[in-house]
């Protein structure tokens, strides 16, 4: 009865939220529906280009989500329910969603240019670059790490006797997981080149070839649950390169647009299906997980590990990214900001409490160690709870089609980090008012696409197959630290126009405290390592100059910032 109480009442806050918080910010920010945004005023039928809500918000949800809302709920459990889900609503009503609105709608308003752009405009060209450097190291973490991940969710050897699968397995009782998986992406971008090619070159109506698309999602799912391709891990890690290299370079339309607009229904099903499950499965079930298990966990003290573990279900750096860099450039009218932005971040909130349900179903399993892979907890769970329902067959198929919605979206996020840091790239070595037309010499190589993409795809793909693990443990401070620097870039331009920014001035502070304390606590970690001696010392050394170097960033942009925004108050006071 807990979990459906929960759900409920967090389903209910967030669309409070909507209603009544986001309308009130889109009112003091002073969105005109009647402005033309950079996808019609800088069409290029390449990256900008106007798009239908419908298909924009899939695309913008599809690469925000990955795993992100999934991973942090069901790791920071072990603080019990109450914090996590007071931090989901919170953060994500007052904190998450307002980042991604505001940085989304800055970026429309600066020609959908990205926030480091908004930056350099509002606190200065030394903040602008330290944030580029920044963002890129940031974006080359996520290649490195999605890269990872979603190879070993493809990789495919030997069967559970050891024996090596042929390249092609037929039937549910042969293909493997991982081959049925791996099998289903690839029909997926198939499917998303056609519907791309039909919608904007054949003139097919949205809806018409939605549901075609949607008929198509079904039956690409039952194909790969019958057929296997079977590739060890590097195969497939070389395909994924090959991949997002094209998905950074192709206009949008063609493969980036549409594969994440139809994933996105792969997420409203498993929605669906998690909210059939816990609404119908877990009413009679015990409800293991307590309300608050203490201040201090094995993963550490609540503060701040609690706020950086949960991230993409409340706040996340990562999505002032997607917004300023793809989002903004495909609007089609800036009414549509407060549903793609904001809205898409609280159906995201709502994802990571229905993950939050699913742990607590398992809480045994978790606690003992029985089960703890994220992805297989939330898949677990919530089968679990649909299996209540309709028997073990149900539980059996409905346990794999989460596992591969999950993967699916792991593919979306890493082929729009790709073309994110593309665009970082390429921004970097432009000076203001300068387009790639305009470069010459060496910064004309270093601003060619091609060139751009193949540097940060071969960083970001080498990371991943060799350390970026022992470096991932800073992700998480690294990216709530670039979500307070995008709560800093929009404040900073909404002060500068005279539009109220003081909703920014608090969540700001506090995830700028959550991330220095992390990071303090990650230094002094490292020393104690170091001083004691043993194997890693290397890694121990590089995790805490790149803490240390992230603090000194940190501090650095945060003095920048505020001596923008105290220039701001002292003009308006002398006005």
């Amino acid at each position: 009865m807990t979990a459906v109480l929960i759900l409920v009442v967090g389903i209910v806050l967030l669309g409070l939220g909507y209603i009544f918080y986001g309308s009130w910010l889109a009112k003091k920010w002073g969105v005109n529906p009647d402005r033309p945004t950079p996808a019609h005023t800088k069409y290029d039928n390449k990256d900008f280009v106007p798009t239908n809500p419908a298909v924009l918000m899939g695309h913008h949800f599809s690469s925000i989500a990955g795993a992100g809302p999934i991973n942090g709920p069901i790791q920071a459990a072990v603080f019990g329910w109450l914090p996590v889900f007071l931090w989901v609503v919170i953060g994500g009503i007052f904190f998450g969603a307002m980042h991604d609105f505001g940085s989304l709608f800055a970026s429309i308003r600066h020609g959908g240019r990205s926030i480091g752009e908004v930056i350099k405009d509002n606190i200065g060209p030394k903040a602008y670059k330290l944030f580029v450097i920044f963002a890129l190291l940031v974006l080359i973490l996520v290649i490195a790490s999605f890269t990872s991940v979603v190879a070993s969710t493809f990789q495919s050897t030997v069967d559970a006797n050891g024996n090596p699968y042929d390249f092609i397995t037929v039937g549910m009782d042969n293909a493997s997981g991982n081959a049925s998986t791996a099998t289903t992406s690839l029909l997926f971008i198939v499917i998303a080149i056609i519907f791309g090619y039909f919608v904007y070159r054949r003139g097919a109506k949205v809806g018409p070839a939605t549901v075609i698309g949607v008929i198509g999602i079904i039956i690409i799912t039952f194909i790969g649950l019958n057929v296997g391709i079977n590739l060890p891990r590097t195969p497939w890690i070389i395909f994924i390169a090959v991949y997002i290299t094209l998905a950074s370079l192709l206009p949008v339309w063609i493969l980036l647009q549409p594969r994440d607009y139809l994933s996105s229904f792969l997420l409203y099903g498993m929605m669906i299906l998690a909210l059939v499950g816990v609404l119908g499965g877990s009413w009679n079930s015990n409800f293991e997980l307590e309300a608050f298990t203490g201040w201090q966990s094995s993963s550490g003290y609540l503060f701040p590990t609690l706020f950086i573990t949960v991230a993409c279900g409340a706040i996340s750096g990562f999505h002032s990214l997607v917004g300023s860099g793809t989002t903004a450039k495909q609007l089609n009218n800036e009414r549509d900001a407060r549903p793609i932005a904001y809205g898409g971040m609280l159906i995201e909130s709502a994802l990571a409490i229905i993950s939050l349900c699913a742990v607590a179903y398992i809480w045994k399993d978790y606690a003992d160690g029985t089960t703890v892979v994220p992805t297989a907890v939330f898949a677990g769970g919530l089968s679990s709870m649909l299996g209540t329902l309709f028997g073990a067959g149900a539980q059996s198929v409905t346990y794999s089609l989460l596992i591969l919605a999950v993967s699916a979206f792991c593919l979306t996020s890493l082929d729009t980090a790709t073309r994110l840091a593309r665009y970082m790239f390429q921004e970097f070595w432009m000076k203001p008012g300068e387009s790639i037309k305009d470069m010459t010499g060496a910064r004309k190589v270093l601003t060619n696409p091609y060139v751009s993409t193949a540097i940060t795809v071969v960083l970001g793909v080498a990371l991943g197959m060799t350390g970026y693990a022992k470096i991932w443990a800073l992700f998480g401070a690294a990216n709530q630290l670039l979500a307070a620097l995008g709560l800093l870039a929009v404040a900073a331009w909404l002060g500068k126009i005279g539009r109220n920014n003081k909703m920014f001035y608090f969540p700001m502070i506090f995830m700028i405290l959550v991330t220095l304390t992390s990071l303090v606590f990650t230094i002094k970690s490292q020393i104690t390592a170091i001083i004691a001696g043993g194997t890693g010392l290397a890694w121990c050394y590089i995790r805490a100059i790149l803490a240390i170097l992230l603090v000194i960033l940190a501090i650095d942009l945060v003095i920048e910032g505020s001596k923008a925004l105290a220039a701001q108050a002292k003009a308006k006071k002398a006005a």
